[in-house]
C-alpha cells in the first residue's frame, strides 16, 4: 500500500532511484532504519529490517524532498537559505535537527545565525538567541567572538529582557571582557527603565566595580577596560532614586568612591536625593561648601540640591538651619567667575564619606561646575519648597509655612521676625514687604492673632513699614473676635504710624508710607501662584501633617549609628540601638540596614542573624517594611556566614513580597565561597543532627539556585 510522506525525511547515509510510482530507500544500516522508522513512522519499525520499498504519490515535490546528497549537506543548504532569505523560524527548525543528528555546525554559521536572530525586534527571536549562545557556551567547543554577544546583550536591553542581557554581560565580565563604554552605557540606558532592569544593573554594576578593584590590587593592565564611568553611575543611581533603592544607592555612592570615579554635577544632586531619603544630613552638609560658591549660571541646577538639604534640615527639626539656608541661598552669587585665577574649577575636590577624622575612610571626588547639556537623565525633581525664579532661589509657601509652624511650636516667634526682614533685605531690594503680609494673613486664618501682632510690633520696631490692609486685616479679625482691648492697642499703633482707617466703608487710606511699599513683580505669591497654594492652605495643610510626622529623635539617633557603624565602633552602635527600644522609639528600615552594614564590615554574621530576629518581630506586628536592598544585603550576607537556614528564611519573605530575587548574584557568591562545601556528604552520613539540617538547606539553597 502506498504511503504519502508529508514531510521532509533526512537519513543518513541514503540512497535514492526514483521512477514514476515508487521511491527506493536504502538504509546503511540497522540503527538508520529504527530511527527512520521510529522517527517518521512509529509503529511500522522492525527490528532487523534492512531495507523497505516505499511507495510515494508521484506528485509529490522533488523539491520539497531534497534528496540530492547527504542529509549533512542538505541540512546545511537548507539553513543557509532560510538564514539568506531571513526565514528565522525555518532556520531555527533546520537547526536543531541539524544539532540532533551532527551537533553543531561551523562556527561562522553559528555566528551568523545569533546575529542575525540578534537583529529581530521579536522578543521570541531573542529569546533564541540567548538560548543559542548558552547552548554553544555549554558546548565549549568553539569561542564566540565578544561583538556577537555585545549585539545581542544591547538588543535584548532594548527589548526589555534585562534578565538574559544582564547574563551574558556577565559571562563575558568572567572572562575578563566588557563591551566598549559607550555601548555598555547604552546597555544600562535600557536596562534601568524598569524596575527588574534597575535591580540587575545596580548589582550588575556592584560586580563590574568588584572586579576592577581587583584587577587593580592585582596590578593588571587591564583594568581600566572594566572601569566603568560617570554616565553609567549617574543612571543606576537615578533608577535608585525612582525606584525607591535610596539603600543600594548609598552602596553605589561609595563604589564611585573606591572606583575612583568622579562625581559631575548630576551625580551631586542625586546623591542629594540619596541623603534625603536615608536622612543623612550630614553627609550632605559636606557638599555644600562646594556647591555654594558657584556662578549664578548653576543656580537653576542646583535648585535640587538644595531642595534636599532644606528638607532635612525640617526632619531633623533644626528651624534654626532651615532659616539660614534659605538666606543663604543667594548669597555670594557672582563673586566667584569661572575664570577666577586663584581657583581651579577643573580639578576634583575630595568630600568625606562618614566621619572626617577615619584614617581609612572613603571620599568621593567631585566636580560641581562639571555639566553635561546632553545628559539622558531628565532634570524632573520635586520642587515643594524651593523655587527658582527671575534668577534666584526663593521659599515656596510650603517650606515658609514649615518655618512659621516650627517657630511656632519652639516659641521663637522673635525669630521668624528676624528670618522675614532678612528675607526682605536678600530678596527684595525694592522694599518689598508681600511676603510678609502674606505670614500675617496666613496667621490670621489659622486664628493666631497674637503671633500676627507680635510680627507687626517687630516689623515696626525695626522701622520697616507694612502695608496697611496688613493691620486692616488684624483689626477686623479682633473685632469679629470679640477682642475689643487689643484693637483699640492696634487702632493706637495705626494712627502712630499715619494710617487713617474708616471702619464704615473699610477704606484704607495711606499717609508717610513710601510710594514703592506694594506687591511687585518679585512677590513669591504673585510669581508663582500658579504652581503652589497659597501660603494660608500650606500652613493649615502643615500643622495637620505635622503631628503625623516621623520624630526627628528617629533621625537623629539613625545618624549617631550610621556614623558608629562607618568607623566600625560597633559596641557604641548597638547601645544607641538599645537606648530606642528603652525609649520605646520603633526602629527603623534604615536603623537595621546601617547595623547590618557595620556588622557585615567586621564579618560578625553571628550578630546579623540576632537583628533578623528582631527584625521579624517587628515585622510580624506590622510596624516595619522591609525594602529588596535590606533582604538582598541580609540574604548575602547569611550566605557569606554559611547560615544556610535564613538564607532560605529571607528568600521565603522576598517570594512573599513579589520582590525580584536575582540568583546569579547568590550562585556566584556561593561558588565563590561554598563550592565544595557538603559536595560528597550524603544526609545519612550527617555526624549530628544539626549536620543533617543543614546539609538539607545547603541542598535546598543549590537546588532554587540552580547549582548541580
Amino acid at each position: 500500500m502506498a504511503i504519502k510522506l508529508t514531510r521532509k525525511v533526512f537519513v543518513n547515509p541514503c540512497f535514492l532511484s526514483y521512477n514514476s510510482s515508487r521511491f527506493l530507500v536504502r538504509l546503511s544500516s540497522d540503527y538508520d532504519t529504527r530511527f527512520f522508522l521510529s522517527k517518521f513512522f512509529g509503529g511500522l519499525q522492525e527490528s532487523g529490517v534492512i531495507c523497505r520499498h516505499l511507495s510515494f504519490s508521484p506528485a509529490t515535490s522533488l523539491e520539497r524532498l531534497s534528496w540530492e546528497g547527504s542529509s549533512h549537506t542538505v541540512l546545511l543548504t537548507k539553513l543557509e537559505n532560510a538564514l539568506k532569505d531571513l526565514k528565522l523560524d525555518e532556520a531555527w527548525e533546520t537547526f536543531n535537527d541539524f544539532i540532533r543528528l551532527y551537533g553543531f555546525p561551523n562556527h561562522l554559521l553559528v555566528s551568523r545565525f545569533i546575529t542575525q536572530l540578534s537583529y529581530s525586534s521579536s522578543p521570541c527571536s531573542l529569546q533564541k538567541a540567548y538560548d543559542l549562545v548558552m547552548m554553544v557556551l555549554k558546548e565549549k567547543s568553539y569561542h564566540l567572538q565578544p561583538d556577537i554577544l555585545v549585539k545581542l546583550a544591547l538588543s535584548l536591553s532594548r527589548a526589555q529582557m534585562p534578565i538574559p542581557s544582564s547574563t551574558i554581560l556577565r559571562l563575558m565580565l568572567e572572562k575578563g571582557m566588557l563591551p566598549p563604554m559607550n555601548v555598555l552605557q547604552l546597555l544600562f540606558l535600557h536596562m534601568v527603565k524598569t524596575e527588574v532592569g534597575a535591580c540587575i544593573a545596580s548589582n550588575l554594576l556592584i560586580q563590574i566595580c568588584d572586579n576592577y578593584v581587583q584587577f587593580c590590587s592585582g596590578k593588571s593592565p587591564c583594568a581600566n577596560l572594566l572601569k566603568p564611568d560617570t554616565v553609567i553611575f549617574n543612571l543606576v543611581l537615578d533608577a535608585c532614586v525612582r525606584f525607591g533603592s535610596s539603600l543600594k544607592g548609598q552602596q553605589i555612592i561609595e563604589l564611585m568612591s573606591q572606583t575612583g570615579v568622579v562625581a559631575d554635577g548630576h551625580s551631586i544632586i542625586i546623591i542629594a536625593q540619596i541623603h534625603e531619603i536615608n536622612g543623612q544630613r550630614d553627609e550632605l552638609k559636606k557638599f555644600k561648601d562646594h556647591v555654594a560658591p558657584l556662578p549664578v549660571a548653576f543656580v537653576s541646577h542646583y535648585r535640587q540640591f538644595y531642595e534636599c538639604l532644606l528638607s532635612l534640615h525640617f526632619k531633623f527639626d533644626d528651624i534654626d538651619a532651615a532659616a539660614e539656608l534659605l538666606l543663604d541661598m543667594n548669597r555670594s552669587r557672582g563673586s566667584h567667575p569661572m575664570d577666577d585665577p586663584g581657583k581651579d574649577f577643573q580639578k576634583p575636590r575630595f568630600v568625606p564619606i562618614g566621619s572626617q577624622n577615619l584614617r581609612n575612610g572613603l571620599k568621593i571626588q567631585i566636580m560641581p561646575e562639571l555639566i553635561h547639556k546632553d545628559s539622558a537623565l531628565k532634570e524632573e525633581g520635586k520642587s515643594d519648597l524651593v523655587l527658582f525664579r527671575d534668577k534666584k532661589l526663593l521659599p515656596s509657601n510650603r517650606a515658609l509655612s514649615k518655618l512659621i509652624n516650627g517657630y511656632k511650636r519652639h516659641g521663637k516667634m522673635d525669630e521668624l521676625s528676624k528670618f522675614l526682614l532678612g528675607l526682605k533685605k536678600e530678596l527684595y531690594s525694592s522694599g518689598e514687604s508681600s511676603v510678609i503680609c502674606d505670614v500675617i494673613d496666613a496667621c490670621i486664618s489659622l486664628g493666631w492673632v497674637e503671633i500676627a501682632h507680635d510680627i507687626l510690633d517687630d516689623m515696626e520696631s525695626s522701622g520697616d513699614s507694612l502695608d496697611s490692609s496688613a493691620y486692616m486685616a488684624l483689626l477686623t479679625a479682633y473685632y469679629k473676635r470679640n477682642m475689643s482691648r487689643e484693637a483699640n492697642v492696634l487702632l493706637k499703633q495705626v494712627r502712630k504710624a499715619g494710617l487713617v482707617i474708616n471702619l464704615a466703608n473699610n477704606i484704607v487710606l495711606s499717609k508717610n508710607v513710601p510710594s514703592n511699599v506694594g506687591r511687585s513683580p518679585l512677590s513669591i505669591k504673585e510669581a508663582s501662584s500658579i504652581y503652589q497654594p497659597s501660603l494660608s492652605k500650606c500652613l493649615v495643610e502643615e500643622v495637620s501633617d505635622a503631628e503625623k510626622a516621623v520624630s526627628h529623635i528617629i533621625y537623629e539617633l539613625n545618624s549617631s549609628i550610621y556614623f558608629f557603624s562607618k568607623a566600625k565602633m560597633m559596641g557604641d552602635a548597638l547601645n544607641i540601638y538599645r537606648r530606642m527600644q528603652e525609649m520605646k522609639i520603633q526602629p527603623t528600615e534604615h536603623t537595621f540596614m546601617y547595623l547590618v552594614c557595620g556588622y557585615s564590615s567586621l564579618e560578625m554574621y553571628r550578630d546579623i542573624t540576632i537583628l533578623w530576629g528582631d527584625m521579624k518581630r517587628i515585622m510580624e506586628t506590622g510596624s516595619l517594611t522591609l525594602s529588596s536592598d535590606l533582604y538582598e544585603f541580609l540574604l548575602l550576607n547569611f550566605l557569606r556566614g554559611g547560615y544556610f537556614e535564613r538564607v532560605m528564611e529571607v528568600i521565603g519573605y522576598m517570594n512573599k513580597c513579589n520582590m525580584y530575587v536575582d540568583k546569579w548574584m547568590y550562585k556566584s557568591e556561593y561558588l565563590k565561597i561554598h563550592k565544595n562545601l557538603y559536595r560528597s556528604l550524603k544526609a545519612s552520613k550527617a555526624r549530628t543532627e544539626a549536620q543533617g539540617k543543614r546539609l538539607e538547606h545547603v541542598k535546598a539553597f543549590k537546588k532554587w539556585a540552580g547549582i548541580n
